[in-house]
């Protein structure tokens, strides 16, 4: 049995700017006011790592992950009320052919639950909740991927994937995949370039050109 592995934001949904924006707004609304917006000065791109950094910088003491508790309800409310997302073309389209195909699937996110939820919803994503594995326990990207394909196991009532291949649209995606192991595919023009310096060998600009029937028939593992 194969399984992909799928990011949501700028994967499966144009949603970078809503999280972003709710994201901040609610750190803000919760004392953190001294935010450092520059992405990619963070070791682990995610929400619970991210929030763990700026809340020791703005707070006299050490960050629990039961803050997010308290959080995660601000970014929800916050990402509501902004302009709902929408899927990057030809998504539904290939998430409905690995359904009917019966593909193995599950969703590995940086985002917190709750709004990774709200982003599939409003973009129109089939998806289930027992395979969505996000960051409100864990730091780091390779610890999500790791939960996502814990939770694909035993939603799928398997011991172990023939092949598992990772889907995201950012560096860390693809590095992610590498520390593990994984196959993986690009997805987006945005960090096209960071893709072809690394040596990223299958990439598309949308799911439009994707073909889940060209995975099923080739067997050969060919990383990254």
């Amino acid at each position: 049995m194969i399984l992909f592995v799928l990011d949501i934001d700028n994967t499966l949904t144009r949603s970078e700017w809503q999280h972003q924006h709710a994201y901040v707004a609610a750190m803000h609304a919760l004392g953190i006011l001294k935010v450092n917006d520059r992405w990619k000065d963070y070791t682990h791109h995610t929400d619970s790592f991210i929030l763990k950094e700026n809340y020791e910088r703005n707070k006299p003491d050490s960050f629990s992950f039961s803050f997010i508790h308290q959080f995660e309800p601000v970014m929800l409310e916050r990402l509501s009320q902004l302009k709902p997302v929408t899927p990057i073309d030809g998504a539904i389209n290939a998430l409905q052919e690995m359904n009917r195909a019966g593909v193995a699937h599950c969703f590995a996110t940086g985002s917190l639950l709750t709004p990774a939820l709200l982003k599939l919803q409003q973009a129109g994503i089939p998806y289930q909740k027992e395979v969505v594995a996000a960051s409100n326990l864990v730091f780091s990207r390779e610890e999500i991927v790791e939960r996502a394909i814990l939770k694909a196991k035993r939603h799928y009532q398997v011991d172990s994937f023939e092949r598992i291949i990772s889907v995201g649209d950012g560096l860390w995606d693809l590095k992610t995949a590498r520390n593990l192991g994984l196959e993986f595919i690009g997805i987006g023009e945005k960090n096209l370039a960071d893709f072809t310096r690394e040596g990223c060998k299958h990439h598309h600009l949308d799911w439009t050109s994707f073909d889940i029937n060209l995975w099923l028939n080739n067997s050969t593992s060919d990383a990254i």
